[in-house]
């Protein structure tokens, strides 16, 4: 007697065929941010996509489907430097010391933000629709807020600080993290030194970070 038909529909989701497509998605994934965290600590996060694309050995459409916007794929690719933004922040509110933990803070983001050229534009952005990546950005403007106030009322900092001052100075080391070459991480810390210094509520005469060896000649070379 033949055997009869089986009612059971196939497996699916599950075999090796799928386990491989799986993992060459996960792959896939894994090089497009890879390449666009590259570009974009290059270049900022103005780099097309078909270029990051081509960095990552994909085609634009592979890109579009593991990342269906421009938004999903830079805030994925600075995810991990908000979340640590957020952990320097967690943490130097919680120091006894307000003003050491101002200082933590600002010392932390500007190397992040020497080192990282796409940092600053992918920090300071609002992109609708990526709500994740918002609730992080606001928790770190209002640790940020708190963290102004701490200070103030402890009197490390002095009283005339506005929360918005974040701003110019970020502004500020993306204009000398840009333009110093090989030299941006001493020349950040140099300009931060000088900035800690100016925002004391009492200042004194301490040391700075080291000077980094720029020429006037660097004032007229565009950054690569």
């Amino acid at each position: 007697m033949p055997a009869q038909p089986s009612h059971n529909p196939p497996p699916t989701g599950s075999g090796p065929a799928t386990d491989a497509l799986r993992a060459d998605a996960r792959e896939n994934r894994e090089r497009i941010l890879r390449a666009a965290r590259e570009a974009y600590a290059r270049h900022g996060i103005d780099v097309p996509i078909s270029a990051i694309a081509r960095r990552a050995g994909v085609g634009v459409a592979t890109l579009y489907r593991r990342f269906p916007t421009r938004a999903s794929l830079i805030t994925e690719a600075f995810s991990e430097q908000l979340a640590e933004c957020a952990g320097v922040l967690d943490e130097s509110l919680e120091d006894p010391d307000p003003w050491r933990g101002f200082c933590t803070v600002f010392r932390k983001i500007c190397a992040m933000q020497a080192a990282d050229r796409g940092f600053t534009h992918a920090f300071l952005s609002r992109f609708p629709g990526e709500t994740a990546y918002a609730g992080e950005r606001d928790r770190a403007e209002e640790g940020l807020a708190l963290l102004v106030r701490r200070a103030k009322a402890a009197g490390g900092l002095r009283p005339d600080f506005d929360p918005s001052d974040v701003v110019l100075v970020l502004l500020a080391n993306s204009g000398v993290a840009n333009g110093a070459g090989p030299e941006s991480a001493a020349a950040s810390r140099r300009l931060v030194g000088y900035l800690l210094e100016s925002f004391r509520a009492t200042p004194g005469v301490r040391p700075l970070p080291p000077p980094a060896g720029l020429e006037l000649d660097q004032l007229h070379q565009a950054p690569e």
